[in-house]
């Protein structure tokens, strides 16, 4: 796979530039990155699936060199546009692989559109539980777009990375949850950026935690092939959403990564990459009929709702 086969790549979608990178030949298969990433979130494991399917990575609205309009920023917007981006590449049939944010988005994407969906990967997934880091909770407290481009300011970050920068000549450093969050902060370098980040985020969490569930709806994956993959160090969203959501739907396969963290599809891309390798050539395919899910949306388990 040459160097260039991924270079970002730019349509007009809506009056909106969508940028996106896409190689290989194929099956489709989709990549969505999470709040504050991009594309370039799966520089690790996109060469090689290239070799054998045909790789869609867009940057989300709103996120990195997408276009970062005053608009919707919900998981119901973001997967309309991720079919209207595909419509336009002329894909049809997609395996759906987020990572966090855009583990919601795939989820919503799977559940919107059906018929499009072929398999579902959920990369330390949101949408699965209340829970979360208090740094994305506190971006949804009152007046955070007006303090967060004051913290991201040039100067303000070199004050503010400073102590870090000594205690790591003593020895200290910080946990990767830590330096990773911080990064996809500092990458807001302007302002529609910005306020693209606070939109998107308060558009799934508040001072509470995460506010928009697939719980209930958890059930319909059971028609299309789904992978869970998980660090057992996650300090962004804990692991036991994991294991609920695999309790949740039936025949999904969990994989547990020891020792991980949030960020798995860079800073374990060799690890992540073989169980996607594996789940995609044991698996085939879905192909939900129409009859079928009028069927699975009044098949609904007895109510369980998380407390």
């Amino acid at each position: 796979m040459k160097a260039n086969s991924f270079r970002s790549r730019t349509v007009r979608i809506h009056g909106h530039d969508v940028s996106y990178r896409m190689a290989g030949e194929g099956p489709a298969i989709v990549l969505i990155h999470g709040i504050a990433g991009s594309s370039t979130t799966w520089r690790g494991v996109m060469p090689s699936l290239a070799e054998h399917y045909t790789v869609v990575a867009p940057d989300l609205l709103g996120h990195g060199q997408s276009a970062k309009p005053r608009g919707d920023y919900s998981l119901g917007a973001y997967a309309s546009g991720i079919r209207d981006l595909l419509t336009v590449l002329g894909k049809e049939r997609v395996t759906l692989v987020g990572h966090s944010l855009g583990g919601g988005v795939a989820m919503q994407f799977a559940y919107q559109f059906p018929d499009w969906a072929e398999r579902l990967v959920l990369v330390a997934s949101g949408g699965l539980g209340k829970e979360v880091s208090p740094l994305l909770k506190a971006v949804t407290l009152p007046g955070a777009e007006y303090v967060l481009p004051l913290l991201l300011h040039p100067r303000i970050r070199e004050l503010a990375e400073w102590p870090g920068v000594m205690a790591r000549r003593v020895g200290w450093r910080p946990s990767d949850s830590l330096t990773e969050v911080w990064r996809s902060y500092t990458s807001l370098t302007d302002r529609h950026g910005q306020m693209a980040f606070v939109h998107t985020v308060r558009s799934v969490i508040d001072v509470a935690g995460q506010r928009v569930s697939a719980h209930d709806r958890l059930y319909l994956a059971a028609a299309v092939p789904t992978l869970i993959v998980w660090g057992d160090h996650d300090r962004i969203i804990p692991v036991a959403h994991a294991y609920r959501a695999a309790e949740a739907i039936p025949g999904a396969r969990l994989e547990i990564l020891e020792g991980a963290g949030h960020f798995l599809p860079w800073r374990d891309a060799d690890r992540f990459l073989a169980i996607l390798e594996d789940f995609l050539k044991s698996t085939t395919p879905a192909h939900v009929p129409e009859e079928r899910w009028r069927k699975l949306l009044t098949s609904a388990p007895p109510d369980d709702e998380e407390e």
